[in-house]
């Protein structure tokens, strides 16, 4: 992986390469793995502390797709990391966490994603993440402590009990290097090998306002489970809050995808999609996107994010055309040789797709 003395490694290019190899493995907690990836040739990755990258794993002979933050930070550009929590019988954190091992090589597309804090100096940050979600607040804690940036930082993460904790060592450590980032845990209950002398419980008005009792000016960041983020925000906004100044990343794009269900269309004017593979056709409206129309007629198609950012929903165009506003799920290579998202592609003709 070595380049000759001062020449830099060209810029991953998602456009061209794919390819990720596993080159270290951290035990962070008893169900916590990070996995350290570099390119197959030389590269350095340039992206915003929180983005994320979508992985393409083969598991029992089906190909499925993930979306994971980077932990890692742009300041160390020639490795990218995620944090993955093993999670009951989840099938992809599952395999990570059992057969990941370095030296394997895994597709991979990004960095992408528009939940990101850019490392600036003189600002002013409350950070808020529960369980893994602490992964793109990581990321962007470790741009400002190795950019020496300067900002306030209050980082408040949740854990269930001190054995929960990821990143605990590090972030301490930063702290004692960083005069600007306060570090703040708070646990729900006790572990075996440890008695929580910390915040206990879960967060609250009055446990936010004895830890940053300026949260109010403060650019706000979270990242958690669904009802974490749903009881922070509420909270935030019942406190009088400026919700401009409130980020949030969605910590679980099933839940993402779940929130957008379709109902049901009874138009019967639009073009015909013949799903090639599955045998049906449909009718779908001009000014409808073709995941939603099919799933409103029944259809169990794969799909994660719905936004056109993880590339999930990615299939071949056998032919007609279509109007598609990707997010960077897609390459363009890909799309020249015949492949759409169909979560944000809407038919202008009649389509048959290799679904």
């Amino acid at each position: 992986m070595s380049m000759s003395q001062g020449t830099p490694a060209p810029q991953w290019n998602p456009d061209q390469d794919e390819t990720l190899v596993c080159c270290a493995i951290r035990q962070e907690t008893h169900d916590v793995k990070t996995f350290i990836f570099q390119a197959e040739q030389p590269r350095r990755f340039h992206y915003q502390p929180g983005q994320f990258m979508t992985f393409s794993l083969t598991i029992g002979g089906e190909e499925i797709h993930r979306c994971y933050t980077l932990s890692s930070t742009p300041t160390r550009p020639d490795r990218v990391s995620i944090t993955v929590k093993r999670i009951g019988d989840g099938p992809v954190s599952s395999w990570l966490h059992e057969n990941l091992r370095p030296g394997a090589s895994l597709k991979a597309l990004g960095p992408m994603g528009d939940f990101f804090c850019e490392a600036r100096a003189g600002g002013k940050y409350l950070y808020l993440s529960a369980g893994s979600g602490i992964t793109p607040l990581m990321s962007m804690t470790r741009s400002h402590h190795d950019l020496a940036s300067g900002a306030d930082i209050a980082f408040v993460h949740s854990a269930r009990s001190p054995a929960d904790l990821i990143f605990r060592d590090e972030l301490d450590l930063m702290a004692k290097s960083a005069p600007g980032l306060k570090v703040t845990a708070i646990c729900e209950t006790d572990s075996e090998a440890e008695v929580w002398a910390g915040h206990k419980g879960r967060i609250d008005l009055a446990l936010l306002e004895a830890i940053a009792p300026d949260f109010r000016e403060r650019e706000v960041y979270i990242c958690g489970p669904a009802p974490y983020m749903a009881a922070v925000k509420t909270m935030l906004e019942n406190a009088g809050y400026d919700m401009a100044r409130y980020h949030s990343e969605s910590f679980d794009f099933g839940e993402l995808s779940a929130a957008s269900e379709p109902e049901a269309s009874t138009s019967t004017e639009g073009f015909s999609v013949e799903f090639k593979l599955t045998r049906r056709t449909i009718t779908i409206a001009p000014d409808k996107f073709i995941l939603a129309a099919a799933k409103a007629e029944g259809m169990r198609l794969p799909s994660s994010c719905t936004k056109g950012m993880c590339g999930t929903c990615k299939c071949r165009l056998v032919s007609g055309t279509v109007d598609m506003t990707p997010a960077g799920g897609i390459r363009q290579r890909e799309i020249d040789q015949g492949m759409i998202l169909i979560c944000c592609a809407k038919p202008t003709s009649d389509l048959v797709i290799e679904r």
